[in-house]
């Protein structure tokens, strides 16, 4: 019976003891680092993580008495024996990993932290990979590159520089880094033109043997991504290499700025090497915390605990520290106790001198990634807290200028306001979107010393000229064409080319190089392709901008305007049967229509009372009206005005009427003495639709468009080569060997017709096109020549050379429209029409305002006879009675009215 009671005894005792075993909070906890002990990054990591450590052991409000003991492994810049090290780390029982620096490092232990779930914490790991979902249990207390990329993008495109150089170290931090500042300058329509990719272990060799190759490329705007290097060793080749002129640009990422931080004062000589420099630093606001800080470093630097000066990169270490601490902390109060348990595959593997065996998996690794990811605490380098891809909260960069062994801050970035000279806000009234209109930055001094922006980029110098393909035209070689194989070359292109280069703001070394045989005209499609694929840097001709050739190449503004025009024999027949009409335009003849029956009705309304001519039966007097009115285009007229007012009418009507019928006679002369163009082709539909063959111009960009987008089919394509296979063909016509028509562009058709006069063009241009010079993708020289060419154009000088080698016989452009004579539009006599019609309109006035007073006067004197009108009259039958006693009135003879005011009476009865 006593057995039976002791034995549950026993069970509750052991049950008590590992509860309370379990619900007691641990004396120590212990977390690892990786890290390289004798780097610019990592001298002042060890020093601020130790010093972390003991203000966390002394602070009684963090850990409750549980002693946070820190576990340091040295990784010696190796990815190998960093890796072999995190297992010794491991094997302490760790709970996190603060660490490693190197990126490289952090890709391979991540691995080994996903499968054991130890949180890793790094500092300065910042290559944006990390943040892959591979990763779980990788945080970051730094900024990403995916941020310095985005600002080191900004600051390129701030300056308009488009294409630039990456120097980088050839690891995962510097080609993720490099990549994506690629994807960023895409965001900036900007791009990386060269890589150029470093050993990890660099020598001076190895930088002098790529910078001396990239001295031949045009970018010289550079952007450095290597590791932090205290010897500065690209900048040291670069200047003793001559490549820290004024033409040239460097930019650097925090490697620099961490750099040349860590230098001691009596160490500053070495930035003369940096003069011109621009770098980012990781943005830190100023705080008591951590001024305080830095006085305690200085101390420690004066009692030999630490070796260098302080970095951002120190100050991250000791605020990672601290974040994992308070995680811990929050993770004891919660769960109580931190746990570890066997990897059953590794345990079951055949003993090794590494004893995988004893590795152990966290059994809070979760827990604890969950509580570090809720971190919001106030460090020294500010608030920090992770967003979604386990990356601190970006606090933005320092843009930093280093000029005469200066430091200077220029202004400052951030991903949510861009550029200012005003240090980024705290979290708290961020903007949401931003304008690079309102980007600011303090002045740079660059390379060189000059503080003016450098362009960026240089197109070629004496060393290595700019090649530029010229067409060696066979035919029409007033555009451009070799001299007798001389290398020399010239016309119209060139010399536009020419002038247009003078007015670019800074000097181009150039060399002509003709493309074709000088025998027949070469293909222009291939010239431009040649451009496209950099055998040639430019190419000047008559080259038509088209969009084939915009796709792979960029061209300048249009120098010359041209298109595609129809050209066919003239027909010299001028026989028409409606041919008098031409030199009117229907506006024309409406108008003098209409003034012709106006004169006939106000002569007749003036002469009528005192002109027996006008006078009589009503058809009579209709007839008399236009016969008068259109017989004033001769000489003599039947009939005479009296009235002072009619004759004051025909006096102007007769001045408009002699200038009207001059100008007809002359044009009218004109149009039956000119040849006039006439052909069964009307346009580019009909030439279609005849089935005739087409000519078209050896090399020209006609032949694609014709059989590529009007579907003329090849068959019916005549390839002819020089103006007097033109003439040829044309007059053979199709019957017979020859052409319809041919299809070319304006300008070689104008030129052609001006040696020709059988021939002419059919219709309008049907397509609208220019010509420019081709350069490669992207070629700064290509805005810059745009905007020549422009001024060229204002200043009336690109007409000076058209005119030089086109009109000494007179402008092609200008005998064509001389070949086809223009009809008479009513806006040239506008003014005779109008004067004619306010003196025919006031005479009429004047008359009718005359009759009106004399009808008024004699109404009054009607008034004294009795009216044989009944007074019951309605209104509307008395204002009938007077309409028709006013037309009366109207139709009188003068001398009749005359007599009746003198001698009184009714002038009706008074009337003969």
């Amino acid at each position: 019976m006593r057995q039976g009671v002791a034995l549950p005894l026993h069970t509750l005792i052991w049950v008590f003891l590992t509860g309370s075993l379990y619900c007691q909070r641990p004396s120590v906890v212990n977390i690892g680092a990786i890290f390289t002990f004798n780097s610019v990054i990592g001298r002042v990591a060890k020093t601020a993580m130790e010093a972390a450590v003991s203000d966390i052991n002394a602070d009684p409000r963090i850990l409750n008495g549980t002693e946070l003991r820190l576990h340091m492994e040295d990784a010696n810049c190796s990815v190998f024996l960093g890796s072999v090290e995190v297992f010794q780390v491991l094997d302490k029982s760790i709970v996190a990993i603060v660490g490693p620096q190197s990126s490289s490092i952090a890709h391979m232990i991540s691995e080994i932290a996903n499968g054991l779930q130890v949180p890793l914490i790094s500092y300065a790991a910042t290559d944006p990979s990390l943040s892959a979902l591979q990763f779980p249990f990788f945080l970051r207390t730094t900024q990403s590159d995916a941020y310095q990329m985005a600002a080191m993008a900004d600051l390129i495109d701030f300056y308009g520089w488009k294409e630039v150089i990456a120097v980088y170290v050839d690891d995962d931090y510097g080609r993720n880094g490099v990549y994506t500042l690629g994807v960023e300058l895409g965001k900036k329509m900007s791009r990386i033109s060269y890589k150029l990719a470093l050993p990890v272990q660099f020598n001076l060799s190895d930088i002098t043997e790529l910078l001396n190759k990239s001295k031949v490329l045009g970018p010289r705007v550079y952007v450095v991504h290597v590791d932090p290097d205290p010897r500065l060793r690209i900048f040291t080749v670069a200047k003793q290499l001559q490549m820290m002129t004024s033409s040239y640009v460097w930019l650097a990422t925090d490697w620099l700025s961490t750099t040349v931080d860590s230098f001691s004062p009596t160490n500053r000589t070495s930035l003369t090497v940096l003069e011109g420099v621009v770098t980012l630093r990781q943005h830190i606001p100023q705080s008591n915390r951590k001024r305080a800080f830095i006085s305690r470093w200085k101390k420690m630097q004066k009692e030999g605990l630490a070796s260098s000066e302080l970095n951002a990169y120190g100050l991250y270490a000791y605020d990672t520290v601290w974040a994992v601490a308070y995680s811990i902390e929050n993770f004891i109060n919660e769960y109580r106790n931190i746990s570890f348990s066997f990897v059953d595959r590794l345990h079951d593997m055949k003993p090794s001198k590494i004893e995988l065996g004893k590795l152990k998996v966290f059994d809070g690794g979760s827990l604890l990634r969950r509580k570090l990811l809720k971190t919001n605490m106030s460090g020294l380098t500010g608030q920090v807290q992770f967003n979604e891809d386990r990356n601190r909260v970006s606090g933005g960069y320092d843009v930093i200028n280093i000029d005469q062994m200066t430091i200077r801050t220029v202004g400052f970035w951030t991903n949510y306001s861009g550029f200012s000279v005003s240090p980024p806000k705290t979290l708290k009234g961020r903007r949401s979107s931003y304008s690079p209109l309102d980007y600011k930055l303090d002045n740079v001094t660059w390379p060189g010393g000059n503080t003016e922006r450098p362009r960026g980029w240089v197109i070629a110098d004496n060393e290595k000229p700019l090649r530029i393909g010229v067409p060696n035209r066979a035919s029409f070689v007033e555009f451009v064409t070799e001299l007798n194989d001389s290398h020399t070359v010239q016309g119209y292109c060139i010399d536009v080319f020419t002038e247009a280069r003078k007015l670019v703001p800074y000097d181009i070394p150039y060399r002509f190089e003709p493309f074709g045989d000088g025998l027949s005209n070469p293909s222009y499609d291939e010239l431009v392709k040649m451009v496209a694929e950099n055998v040639f840097d430019a190419a000047v001709g008559d080259i038509a901008i088209v969009k084939n050739r915009t796709l792979i190449v960029d061209f300048s503004q249009p120098y010359a305007t041209t298109g595609l025009v129809i050209v066919a024999p003239i027909d010299n027949s001028k026989s028409n049967a409606w041919v008098f009409l031409k030199p009117f335009t229907w506006e024309m003849w409406c108008v003098t229509a209409a003034f012709f029956v106006m004169i006939a009705v106000v002569i007749w309304t003036l002469e009528h009372r005192v002109n027996k001519d006008f006078r009589g039966p009503p058809k009579r007097q209709l007839v008399t009206m236009f016969l008068f009115s259109f017989s004033t285009l001769f000489k003599k007229n039947q009939e005479d005005t009296v009235s002072p007012l009619g004759r004051m009418v025909m006096v102007v009507w007769l001045f408009l009427l002699m200038v009207i019928t001059s100008s007809y006679t002359a044009n009218l002369t004109s149009i039956l003495t000119v040849q006039q163009l006439s052909s069964p082709i009307t346009g580019i539909d009909s030439l279609i639709a005849s089935n005739w063959p087409i000519g078209y111009q050896v090399g020209s960009f006609a032949y694609s468009y014709l059989t590529e987008s009007l579907y003329i089919p090849r068959s019916r394509l005549v390839q002819l080569g020089s103006p007097e296979e033109y003439e040829k063909a044309l007059r053979q016509g199709p019957y017979d060997g020859g052409v319809g028509a041919i299809i070319d562009e304006l300008t070689y058709i104008e030129l052609f017709l001006s040696r020709q006069t059988d021939f002419g063009i059919i219709g309008q241009t049907f397509t609208r096109s220019g010509w420019g010079f081709a350069f490669q993708r992207d070629s700064p020289l290509a805005i810059d020549m745009s905007t020549a060419i422009l001024k060229l154009s204002e200043s009336g000088e690109l007409q000076k050379i058209h005119e030089k080698w086109f009109c000494k016989m007179g402008c092609p452009s200008e005998k064509n429209l001389e070949s086809e004579p223009n009809q008479l539009h009513l806006i040239s006599f506008w003014g005779l029409y109008l004067l004619c019609g306010v003196f025919t309109i006031s005479a009429l006035l004047i008359f009718l305002l005359r009759v009106v007073l004399q009808f008024v006067r004699y109404k009054k004197r009607q008034a004294v006879i009795p009216s044989t009108l009944s007074s019951s009259s309605s209104w509307s039958s008395r204002f009938s009675e007077s309409i028709y006693n006013f037309v009366d009135f109207i139709d009188e003879k003068e001398e009749a009215i005359k007599r009746m005011f003198i001698h009184g009476g009714n002038p009706q009865g008074q009337a003969t």
